[in-house]
């Protein structure tokens, strides 16, 4: 695993022990952020789900502004915590070891704005995937989210995420072998 471009083009980084995460691949990472490409640059991101922190970072190296990840794992923690420290990146971004909902639950409260929010919870943790997009089309996690913002969540190819969740609507699926990304835009009725 590597940092695909950016400032901190191609240095390598360090995913957690075990199977239990699964980090995006290089392939899948390069094509997010292609297709995000002119949102990055300054863009306030939420990396949910963070594993090695591979996405968030790559936000880093492109320009992002400020980065939070959310990570409930110790050993993911702890690979963020040295991935972050072998790139001498020492500001610009924040860790919450509590996980996802900590996170959006203290970003809401807070009233602070993402730009770009992604989420790759374990595939097989589906209830994540409605829990947190839920909370983020719902008017709490609104208020997280800033005018214009974007939600990507990765998953299954096979497995299909529903169209909307409240006010998040999808706009976008791009399939990529047995992964997908879906991206959501906030949708407000008139």
């Amino acid at each position: 695993m590597r940092v695909i471009a950016g400032r901190f083009r191609s240095r390598p980084l360090l995913a957690p022990k075990g199977i239990k995460t699964r980090p995006t691949s290089d392939r899948l990472r390069e094509t997010l952020f292609n297709v995000m490409a002119q949102r990055v640059e300054g863009a306030r991101f939420v990396d949910l789900y963070a594993g090695s922190g591979a996405v968030g970072i790559e936000a880093i190296s492109r320009g992002a502004e400020f980065v939070w990840f959310a990570e409930n794992a110790p050993a993911a923690v702890k690979a963020i915590r040295e991935n972050l420290a072998t790139l001498k990146i020492t500001g610009g971004y924040g860790i919450e070891g509590r996980g996802a909902d900590v996170l959006l639950e203290e970003l809401a409260r807070r009233g602070e704005k993402a730009d770009l929010v992604f989420l790759d919870p374990p595939y097989e943790a589906e209830k994540e995937y409605e829990r947190t997009l839920g909370f983020l089309g719902s008017r709490a996690g609104m208020s997280c989210l800033a005018e214009n913002a974007r939600v990507i969540a990765e998953h299954r190819s096979k497995e299909e995420l529903k169209e909307r969740y409240g006010v998040l609507e999808r706009v976008r699926v791009l399939k990529q072998g047995d992964a997908a990304l879906s991206f959501f835009a906030v949708r407000v009725e008139e």
